[in-house]
């Protein structure tokens, strides 16, 4: 017999995780609109950042550039300079892509549809979810490393192999089947919070947890959910690491003023000048600087 999902996540589990993040949700700036745009913006400057830092970084944002259209017409050099300690700069020009095809192909309207979402620049499965559920009240499942998690250790997905009844076949379809259909932004971000603070990879909190009474990971079937990927501790990169490199490269590129070019003649830390030479041209490359070759050697700005 399938399981159906309700036996897995029942209504009275959504409700106690409704009533705890009334209770306990973290009160991030982002969560006071549900503004397609500015859903957008925040889901971006939140993949691979903190949510807090990036809930700061959102609001200087949104008061830069309020609308889409805004953000289109903007010098992609600004986009990079207000990205600024978020890393990860490829999403700068992404978002900065994504909002010129929703001028040049949505009208200046971010469409709410998932297909037409996920064939925007630097927009994923995750992301479209995440949008259509917290601007458009879609109940889809937005399923980033911690909702697969609390659901996974919910329904026990991993060694008992209760998943493997369910009649969908997926962590994505279970996602998409219990979202309240009236509370889908809310859900969205609760089951966050929870993966975020309480469910976390290595020391869950589970007396504190809402999930607990009808937890499987909780009740002793402790083997990690299978569908889990294996998490990658989110800290500062070293000195030594390219990322480190690219990042000290880009941000000499963005204090220069008026769009100077900018000389890469020397080491940056403990990367020799060829190293440096080899990250300046990958950045160019990836559209995230101009290059070029001068007499005196290599330059380079941000885009125009």
């Amino acid at each position: 017999m399938p399981v159906h999902p309700d036996a897995l996540v029942p209504p009275a589990l959504r409700e106690a995780i409704l009533a705890w993040f009334a209770a306990h949700g973290r009160p991030l700036a982002f969560r006071a609109t549900d503004d397609p745009y500015a859903v957008l913006v925040s889901e971006l400057m939140a993949q691979q950042t903190q949510a807090e830092r990036a809930a700061e970084a959102w609001v200087a944002w949104i008061a830069r550039w309020p609308t889409v259209g805004d953000l289109a017409a903007a010098p992609v050099s600004d986009v990079l300079r207000a990205w600024a300690g978020l890393g990860y700069n490829r999403r700068a020009l992404a978002l900065h892509r994504a909002a010129q095809a929703i001028v040049s192909q949505h009208g200046g309207q971010v469409p709410g549809d998932i297909p037409a979402l996920e064939r925007l620049p630097g927009v994923g499965p995750y992301t479209a979810r995440a949008v259509a559920a917290i601007a458009f009240g879609r109940p889809v499942g937005a399923v980033d490393t911690n909702v697969r998690r609390v659901l996974g250790r919910i329904a026990g997905a991993g060694g008992v192999g209760i998943m493997s009844g369910f009649a969908l076949g997926s962590m994505q379809s279970l996602a998409d089947a219990v979202v309240p259909e009236d509370a889908a932004a809310t859900w969205t971000h609760a089951l966050m919070d929870v993966g975020a603070t309480i469910c976390t990879p290595r020391s869950p909190r589970c007396g504190d947890c809402p999930a607990v009474l009808w937890c499987r990971f909780a009740a002793g079937e402790r083997g990690e959910p299978s569908v889990l990927p294996k998490q990658r501790p989110r800290s500062a990169p070293f000195p030594s690491t390219r990322r480190w490199l690219r990042g000290r490269v880009l941000d000499r590129a963005r204090s220069a003023q008026d769009a100077s070019w900018c000389a890469y003649p020397d080491a940056i830390g403990s990367h020799e000048p060829a190293a440096v030479r080899e990250a300046v041209l990958a950045l160019a490359r990836e559209g995230l600087l101009e290059a070029r070759e001068t007499p005196d050697g290599l330059e380079a700005r941000l885009p125009g």
